[in-house]
């Protein structure tokens, strides 16, 4: 089948690509326009590796054909930023300060979900929490860290919003030094954009 050229708008910027119309969004945002954070896991919308943010809404693209996503906002980590700054957002620095990743296969999908779920600017309670991020499978089962990160991360929403909201008494920062914070940094958006799959 012949290819046809589209527009899709991706991390702000339009982005005038070539696919084919049974083609993922997955397909053409990874192999295409090279973001690997995008990952590929089990191929059928189930383990939210390959999350993306469609208008604000995460969606998995390996189920998503491109041709959808003509004339929405796609957002893929490599997009994310504080827009009052220009630094990575809360939920990146909570995802680093609750010490909320492990192989960081994951987390570019968790950390999508979590701006989803912050930015609904509900005052989530843990068990919601837990709810709301079945889609998204972790490997390295290390759910409790990425629900406290996504707790304090709804905290600084809230704080913002001047709603009061109360983290559960049973999360606890890491108390990690400033240097070891700066390169956890460099770690994790080295993880988010790693190739680590032979797709």
């Amino acid at each position: 089948m012949s290819k046809k050229i589209i527009t899709l708008h991706v991390n702000g910027k339009d982005q005038e690509v070539a696919v084919d119309e049974r083609e993922s969004l997955y397909e053409t945002l990874r192999n295409e326009l090279r973001l690997t954070s995008i990952k590929k896991g089990c191929e059928v919308g189930e383990c939210g590796a390959c999350s993306v943010l469609l208008n604000g809404r995460c969606v998995d693209s390996c189920i998503y054909l491109t041709v959808w996503a003509v004339g929405k906002d796609i957002v893929t980590v490599e997009g994310l930023k504080d827009e009052t700054n220009g630094d990575i957002t809360d939920v990146q620095k909570e995802f680093i300060k609750q010490a909320a990743v492990q192989c960081g296969f994951c987390t570019p999908g968790f950390i999508l979900k979590a701006v989803e779920i912050v930015g609904a600017n509900k005052p989530y309670t843990r068990d919601e929490i837990k709810e709301l991020i079945t889609g998204n499978l972790c490997r390295c089962t290390g759910y409790m860290n990425i629900v406290t990160a996504i707790e304090h991360a709804i905290k600084h929403n809230m704080d913002k919003l001047g709603i009061p909201y109360e983290v559960a008494p049973s999360t606890t920062s890491f108390d990690i030094p400033d240097e070891e914070k700066e390169k956890m940094l460099k770690d994790v958006l080295a993880m988010q954009n790693n190739d680590v799959t032979k797709s």
